[in-house]
C-alpha cells in the first residue's frame, strides 16, 4: 500500500515494524495507520490549545502546536512525493514531531526542564517519543501507539548518549552516528521551514514586527519586491500572505532540488544506504540555507525575544514553577491516575509522573490549574 517509491525510501516490506505484532490492516498501509493513530490520540488534539508563538488567549488567529503541526504535514507530503519517498511516513512523523510540547511552547518547555533539572531533566524531543511509547492509554494489547518503527525514529530528531542507550533499538542510530530515514530527514527541515515562515506572518499580524524589519531579510526583502511588482496596489494583509506564499515555494522548490541532486550523487540502493550515509541527503543549496539561517535569526533577536515575549515568558515561568512544586509537595492535587501512580513512588519518578502531567495541559487548563492552587 506504499505506492511506486524509490528505492531507498521507507517501506513497510524493509520496515523493523511494531514492538507488538499486530494484524494487518485490509484496507490501510502501516504508515498510513500510523498516521491515524496520532490523529486519533488525545495528545495530538491537545495542540490545538498549546502555544507555538503566542499563547491560546492572546489572539483566535495565531497558529497553535496543531496547526502549525498541520502545516508542517502539508510542506513534508509535497517534499516527499517530490523525492519517491514515503508520503504516509513522512505525514506521520510531521504529524507527531510536537506532540510532547508543553504549555506555553518553549517557554514552557524551558520552565519545566528547570524545574526538572535534579530529575534527568524534559525535552519535548522525547516526551513526544514517550506519549507514543507509552503514555496514551488506548489498546487493550499494548501501552502506547505501538508505532512502527521509522515513525518512532522520525519523531526522535536529536537525543543525547545517556538517553539513546535507555531508548533501546530507536536510540542506536545517534550511538552509532548514522542517519534516519529520507522520510524522516524531511520531517526535521520542513518544521523550521514552516515555523520559519508562519511565526514571521504572526509576528507582523501582532504588531511585533513591522514591514520595514521585514523588508531587512534578504529572503523577504527578494519576494516582497516580486509580488509587489506584480500587484502594485495589494492591500498589506494579503500582500504578505503572498510574499510568504512565495517564500516557502522557493525554500521548498530549492530544497527539493537541492536533495536531488543529492540523493543522486549518492546513488543509494536502499533504506540502509541512506543510514550509512556520511550525512543527511535532504538539505537546502548553501545560499538558500544561509538565507534561511538569517531568518531564523532574526526571528529569534525580534519576535521570540521581544519585550513583550520576555514578560509572557516570566509569567509562564512563574505558572509552571508552582504548579510543579504543588505537586511534588501534594500529588493528591492531581487527578486520580497521576495521583496513584506518584503517591509510593521515589522523587525521582514522581518528578517523572509530575512533568508528564504539566506537559500534557493545554495552556488554558494550566492557567485554570495554576489558579486553582490559590483557593
Amino acid at each position: 500500500m506504499d505506492g511506486i517509491l524509490a528505492p531507498y525510501a521507507a517501506n513497510e516490506v524493509s520496515s523493523r515494524g511494531r514492538k507488538h505484532k499486530e494484524p494487518r490492516s485490509k484496507f490501510r498501509g502501516e504508515f498510513q495507520r500510523d498516521r491515524d493513530r496520532i490523529i486519533h490520540s488525545t495528545g495530538f488534539r491537545r495542540l490545538v490549545y498549546k502555544t507555538q508563538v503566542f499563547i491560546n488567549h492572546e489572539g483566535d488567529l495565531y497558529r497553535t502546536r496543531l496547526t502549525h503541526s498541520l502545516e508542517v504535514s502539508q510542506i513534508g507530503r509535497t517534499v516527499a512525493a517530490s523525492l519517491g519517498l514515503n508520503e504516509a511516513l513522512t505525514e506521520a512523523i510531521c504529524l507527531a514531531h510536537d506532540i510532547g510540547h508543553t504549555p506555553f511552547g518553549h517557554a514552557g518547555q524551558d520552565a519545566l526542564n528547570l524545574c526538572m533539572s535534579n530529575f534527568g531533566g524534559f525535552e519535548h524531543n522525547l516526551q513526544s517519543l514517550r506519549i507514543v511509547d507509552v503514555l496514551e492509554s488506548k489498546y487493550a494489547d499494548f501501552e502506547g501507539l505501538n508505532l512502527m518503527f521509522e515513525t518512532r525514529e522520525g519523531i526522535l530528531k536529536h537525543c543525547s548518549i545517556q538517553n539513546a542507550r535507555e531508548l533501546g533499538d530507536v536510540g542506536k542510530r545517534f550511538l552509532n552516528k548514522t542517519q534516519p530515514s529520507l522520510e524522516a530527514q524531511i520531517a526535521n527541515i520542513v518544521d523550521e521551514i514552516a515555523y520559519n515562515n508562519h511565526d514571521l506572518d504572526d509576528g507582523y499580524r501582532s504588531g511585533l514586527l513591522n514591514m520595514e524589519q521585514l523588508k531587512t531579510q534578504p529572503l523577504f526583502s527578494k519576494h516582497f519586491e516580486i509580488v509587489h511588482n506584480h500587484y502594485p496596489d495589494l492591500e498589506d494583509r494579503r500582500l504578505i500572505y503572498e510574499v510568504i506564499r512565495s517564500m516557502i515555494g522557493a525554500v521548498v522548490n530549492d530544497l527539493i532540488d537541492n536533495s536531488s541532486r543529492h540523493i543522486e550523487q549518492q546513488a543509494p540502493l536502499s533504506i540502509e544506504d541512506i543510514r550509512n550515509a556520511a550525512k543527511p541527503l535532504i538539505n537546502m543549496s548553501d545560499p538558500m540555507f544561509k538565507q534561511h539561517i538569517l531568518l531564523k535569526n532574526f526571528l529569534r533577536k525580534n519576535l521570540y525575544s521581544h519585550k513583550k515575549k520576555k514578560e509572557m515568558t516570566l509569567k509562564v515561568q512563574t505558572v509552571i514553577n508552582e504548579l510543579f512544586q504543588a505537586y511534588m509537595k501534594d500529588e493528591e492535587k492531581m487527578p486520580l491516575q497521576f495521583f496513584k501512580a506518584a503517591k509510593n513512588a521515589n522523587q525521582f519518578t514522581k518528578a517523572r509522573i509530575v512533568a508528564d502531567y504539566i506537559a500534557g495541559m493545554t495552556d488554558r487548563y494550566a492557567i485554570a490549574a495554576h489558579e486553582a492552587l490559590s483557593v
